[in-house]
């Protein structure tokens, strides 16, 4: 049997909502990231982890700084010396923006670091563990320039231009899934998304304006992989239960409040040939508040401190939403409002949603009475938009209303 933890979306390098640590220099956010990493290092030593499979996004630039890139590395060199194999996937953080540059984990392969495999292009890589032979069929982030030529792109829609890109995938897969050895237990560790995941709510709202490669759930079902271990979503999810599992780690920090609710860790895999047992493993992560309050009574302030008295906002990242009146929005002392909230690791926003007696007009309409398709022609015409790019520009966003719906 071997012992696989499977994480993803370090993003190392995230500093939003985060101060300088006068002891250290470096942003308290970066400490964030690092005691998760640190947690599961120490997790996979402790726990006679065979193997460690990261799926794509060590760092959140494709220039992560000399400073990230040492951290990350003094983590990965802990798991080399203990004999634990490391498996480095390419996700579409770690992509450079040229053809011929090299991605920040390929340093790893190029110094020929013990037990550490990167991941970037898509082949099967035979791992040694120290709980037997494994064999990882590698799906790093699809980029359509190596999958389609110009041509290919000619006169297709972005839907059909994703329907290529997908089947392009399916080909590589399938090439590298016939040459497998039946014998032995196999993982597709793969930085994509597939049809039916869920994306957070924050940073890959792209997931839903088309721009990435859907990859069909066929692909992944295969029953020659005995684990799919995926990247590239930040919400942990299980797409498929059943032999193989196909699951998401999810990310290993809050990003932002969009991942409020979610909880963030690592996945451990008991792996045999033909059989897979996995759980979720959570950590302690950094906590995200959001604070909404009702403040339109003779004392708005007190409305708002007793709405944070009642919530425990010691060391959380919090975001306070007041929603008042123009009447008692000059009543607001937000020096009182801050010092109520000085237990915070950080104050993201405190947003006064301020309800106006006087609406906001469009011309001679109220634009609550009016469709978005309405606000949005008379916007293109206030601005004096050509006609025939208003067309296209009303044509693209009837597409988008009808996708999110």
């Amino acid at each position: 049997m071997i012992r696989l933890l499977h994480f993803s979306d370090l993003h190392l390098g995230v500093e939003n909502y985060g101060r300088l640590d006068p002891q250290t220099g470096l942003s308290t956010r970066l400490g964030d990231y690092l005691r998760s990493l640190d947690s599961l290092v120490d997790y996979a030593l402790a726990e006679d982890v065979h193997i460690v499979v990261f799926c794509g996004d060590a760092y959140h630039t494709v220039h992560p700084s000399p400073t990230n890139q040492r951290e990350f590395a003094r983590r990965i060199r802990r798991l080399s010396e203990a004999g634990i194999a490391v498996f480095l996937l390419i996700g579409n953080h770690d992509l450079p923006l040229a053809a011929g540059k090299a991605e920040s984990t390929a340093i790893f392969g190029t110094l020929g670091v013990p037990h550490v495999a990167v991941g970037d292009t898509v082949a099967t890589y035979h791992i040694e563990t120290t709980g037997g032979p494994l064999q990882i069929v590698a799906l790093p982030w699809p980029v359509r320039s190596h999958l389609l030529t110009k041509a290919q792109y000619r006169g297709k829609t972005p839907d059909e231009i994703n329907e290529e890109l997908a089947a392009a995938v399916t080909r590589l897969v399938t090439r590298e899934i016939e040459n497998l050895d039946p014998k032995l237990p196999s993982v597709l560790a793969a930085h994509i998304t597939v049809f039916g995941a869920e994306a957070s709510y924050g940073p890959q709202r792209s997931v839903f304006l088309g721009r990435d490669v859907i990859v069909p759930n066929s692909l992944l079902a295969n029953p020659a992989f005995d684990y799919v271990a995926l990247g590239h979503l930040h919400r942990h999810q299980v797409v498929r239960e059943t032999h193989p599992p196909v699951v998401y780690a999810g990310s290993m920090e809050r990003i932002d409040f969009g991942e409020e609710n979610e909880e963030k860790g690592f996945v451990v895999v008991e792996l045999d040939k033909g059989h897979a047992e996995f759980r979720f493993t959570p950590l302690p992560v950094r906590g995200f508040l959001t604070i909404e309050v009702e403040a339109k009574g003779a004392d708005p302030t007190a409305q708002v401190l007793e709405a944070i008295a009642d919530q425990d906002t010691a060391n959380k990242v919090v975001r306070l939403i007041v929603r008042t009146t123009a009447e008692k929005e000059p009543l607001l002392k937000e020096s009182e409002i801050f010092r109520a909230l000085a237990d915070a690791f950080h104050v993201g926003a405190v947003i006064k949603d301020v309800e106006r007696s006087v609406r906001l007009r469009i011309g001679d309409r109220n634009y609550e009475e009016m469709t978005s398709r309405q606000i949005l022609e008379t916007y293109l015409k206030v601005k004096r938009v050509p006609r025939e790019r208003a067309q296209v520009l009303l044509r693209y966003a009837e597409e988008l209303e009808q996708d999110l719906d």
